[in-house]
C-alpha cells in the first residue's frame, strides 16, 4: 500500500516545483539528512523533476502548434 503525504502532492505550477526542487537539492547537499530521509527526498526530487519536464514539453508542444509544426529558436530581446 502506498502512503500519500502532503509532500507527495503535485505542485500547483512549474515555478512551485522548481522552488521545492531547489530546496530539496540544498538539503541533500548539506549532508545532514539521515539515509531514510535522503531516499525519500531523492524520490520526491525525481517526481518534481518529471513534473517540470512534462510541463516544459507541453509548452514546447504548444509552441510547435502555434508556429506551424516548427519549433523556432528563442530570441532574447
Amino acid at each position: 500500500m502506498t502512503r500519500s503525504t502532503p509532500s507527495a502532492k503535485t505542485p500547483a505550477h512549474y515555478e512551485a516545483a522548481m522552488e521545492e526542487l531547489e530546496g530539496l537539492v540544498a538539503q541533500m547537499e548539506s549532508g545532514d539528512l539521515p539515509l531514510d530521509q535522503l531516499l525519500s527526498q531523492y524520490q520526491r526530487g525525481a517526481h518534481l523533476l518529471q513534473f517540470c519536464r512534462d510541463k516544459l514539453q507541453a509548452v514546447e508542444d504548444q509552441m510547435k502548434v502555434l508556429d506551424g509544426g516548427v519549433l523556432k529558436p528563442w530570441k532574447n530581446p
